[in-house]
């Protein structure tokens, strides 16, 4: 075959990117060389990126380019590019993806441990994503979102130049890119946690329709995985008929055999986001079932139970009240402690500190630990590693997923041949205990003990929530469920009370205000 020619944007980032493209196809034994070709969006530098993207900014000039025959490959960022095609081009091949989640670059002095994303309140944040805004805003109503144009290394300047106390940025440009960033304070957002765009970390090998033996030799560097995945994504932003501009995030990822998709969407930048989560074998018509649950005709709960007191500025209570459903909050349960005064010996040679719940964070410093130097800390999930940054600790390890099975697993080749402390309540099932390795030590530490309520009065809420087996105890100790009440079980020891009494229910992929709130979205009234 000819030498190729690879059209690309004069970044780091797109240079990066062509090369990456180059280096693939040379593996394959094709040779290219780079032909450079400046965009409006390069040109324009004064715009909101609102006003550019889902227009073909980045893309127009490249395209045209490919279409006139001056270049065969053009490639792209895919979450870039519009939903449709122009005519007499198409996307061949598609790369490997890279890290989809979000890195948040701080101000040393503006970092802030003991707040979510360890940001100082009222922080300035740098970001032109209507996606990140809607996001970023539903988790810290406090921040001040910015606007912020360039390219990767324009932006980090201005984080230098103290232009924003922080930005948010792409960590698979960064990644790209092998920037030093020791300067700044680093927080990855999980994918589970903000939303990425769709076809987020992805490249786009874009040629002419009708160039078919190109078409057959870029098989050799596609991937199809990917394909497959970030196709979901594209048919949901492209049947909101949304551009980049659109505040939507959605991600999909194949895990042990299944397909586990998120999305995010906000009305615009300043509306708080509805989310959902789905967890499918096949994603066959799975894009129309994500947007139908955003028709604003969809009955939705009228009240939602809850076995935990909700919070006025709570995330789950304002996912709930943007669509109007009423929260009834209340803990069928009590705890108490059962230790008063620490004894020096736990603390003295341990690696790590694993908490299972907010009640054992509480319960643990409650207790003025004096720790050693270098202990680490592992949650079970992000609600318990917003109680421990209260107390000025940020999580080494945070269980992402609402499986404690998965969860153990993966603390378990963290902490092989380590000590670990488990403060907890008395009757914990002790799940991630059982699933160390032999050569981990383990030190127990029961601190808490829980009590349940008695004559719980009986509630007609649409859905009910339990936060723990206790409370499932508590509650079904009087009542029964009425005909077409939902069930929501946060974790699987709670999940597993119902599977017991053989009730349905459904398990968030999360046991946080993040997860629930997808839960409570997801679920029909009849």
């Amino acid at each position: 075959m000819k030498k190729l020619i690879i059209g690309t944007r004069g970044s780091d980032l797109a240079l990066w990117q062509a090369n990456y493209t180059k280096d693939k196809l040379a593996e394959i034994g094709v040779e290219a060389e780079l032909k450079i070709i400046k965009t409006q969006g390069d040109k324009i530098l004064n715009l909101r990126l609102d006003k550019l993207e889902g227009k073909g900014f980045f893309t127009k000039e490249l395209e045209e380019e490919l279409l006139g025959g001056s270049i065969d490959i053009a490639v792209h960022s895919h979450k870039d590019l519009p939903t449709t095609h122009p005519a007499g081009l198409t996307i061949a091949a598609v790369s490997e993806r890279e890290d989809a989640s979000e890195l948040l670059l701080i101000l040393k002095d503006c970092v802030d441990v003991t707040q979510k994303l360890s940001l100082k309140t009222g922080a300035q944040v740098g970001t032109s994503s209507n996606r990140r805004k809607a996001q970023l805003l539903a988790l810290r109503t406090d921040l001040n979102i910015e606007d912020l144009r360039g390219n990767v290394n324009t932006r980090i300047q201005k984080l230098r130049d103290e232009k924003y106390d922080a930005i948010l940025l792409a960590k698979a440009g960064v990644n790209r890119l092998n920037l030093d960033l020791s300067e700044f304070h680093m927080e990855v957002i999980d994918t589970t946690e903000l939303i990425p765009a769709p076809a987020q970390g992805v490249l786009a090998i874009q040629i002419r329709e009708n160039d078919h033996e190109l078409f057959d030799v870029l098989q050799g560097i596609h991937d199809a995985a990917t394909a497959e995945e970030i196709g979901v994504e594209r048919k949901v932003l492209n049947l909101f008929e949304g551009g980049c501009h659109m505040p939507l995030g959605c991600y999909c990822k194949k895990e042990n055999g299944k397909y586990e998709v998120w999305t995010s969407k906000a009305l615009t930048a300043d509306d708080f986001p509805n989310r959902l989560f789905f967890r499918v074998d096949s994603l066959e018509g799975l894009a129309e079932k994500i947007v139908a649950k955003y028709d604003k005709d969809r009955k939705l709960p009228a009240r939602v139970f809850i076995s935990r007191e909700i919070g006025e500025h709570n995330y789950f209570r304002r996912a709930l009240e943007t669509n109007n459903i009423a929260i009834e909050g209340r803990s069928l349960i009590r705890t108490f402690p059962i230790v008063n005064v620490l004894d020096p010996f736990y603390l003295k040679h341990i690696n790590w500190i694993f908490f299972s719940s907010r009640n054992g964070v509480e319960y643990f410093f409650k207790l003025k630990p004096v720790l050693p130097k270098h202990v680490k800390f592992g949650v079970v999930g992000r609600g318990s590693e917003d109680a421990l940054r209260k107390h000025g600790h940020k999580a080494d390890y945070v269980g992402e997923s609402g499986d404690i099975t998965e969860v153990a697993e993966d603390f378990a080749a963290l902490v092989s041949n380590q000590t670990v402390l488990f403060p907890r309540a008395q009757d914990s099932l002790l799940s991630i205990q059982k699933s160390l390795a032999e050569d981990t030590k383990i030190i127990d530490l029961p601190i808490y003990e829980t009590v349940m309520e008695e004559n719980i009065d009986h509630t007609y809420a649409d859905v009910l929530i339990f936060t723990s087996p206790s409370n499932v105890e508590a509650y079904f100790a009087d009542n029964l469920l009425d005909p077409g009440q939902k069930v929501i079980a946060i974790g699987n020891s709670t999940g597993k009370k119902f599977e017991e009494m053989g009730v349905e229910y459904v398990l968030p992929y999360s046991p946080d205000e993040i997860g629930l709130a997808e839960a409570v979205f997801g679920i029909d009234i009849k």
